[in-house]
């Protein structure tokens, strides 16, 4: 047999690539897309570093009962983020303190902008109800940009 491919060989293999291609949910390809669309090369990556969730997944909690408020915190070079995320909102502070622009990126839809007042809290309502990134721009001029969130 030959290691060349015949042309029905060939159309055979477009077929099924077509074929699996359209299997994907069109969400998974569009969050995966959003995810390589860099729109802010000049903002730092914050990780994060604290999700009150695994707390309770690791047995380290002490409480009887779930705590009504999950508590995450992202951290970049020059700057903190932290979130609270309540019933109906997502709370904030910018770490240090100052004002800033907080915008919420989300996956399949408009961005929503806030602004943090003089030591840095902000409110975003409602919830955003799919994935998100929380992008805050200080008026000292540090960025910081959070990875996909998903509640």
């Amino acid at each position: 047999m030959s290691d060349r491919w015949d042309d029905d060989q060939l159309i055979a293999a477009l077929r099924a690539a077509v074929r699996a291609r359209q299997a994907v949910p069109r969400e998974f390809v569009e969050v995966g897309q959003s995810a390589f669309a860099w729109h802010n090369i000049d903002a730092e990556l914050a990780q994060l570093t604290y999700d009150s969730s695994l707390d309770a997944l690791q047995g380290s909690s002490v409480r009887a009962e779930a705590a009504s408020v999950r508590a995450l915190t992202f951290t970049a070079p020059d700057l903190t983020i932290e979130l609270e995320v309540s019933e109906d909102s997502l709370l904030g502070q910018i770490i240090p303190a100052q004002r800033g622009t907080v915008r919420i990126l989300a996956a399949d839809g408009p961005d929503t902008t806030t602004e943090a007042d003089e030591i840095g809290c902000f409110a975003i309502r409602p919830i955003p109800a799919r994935p998100f990134r929380v992008h805050c721009q200080t008026t000292g001029g540090v960025e910081a940009l959070t990875g996909w969130i998903t509640l």
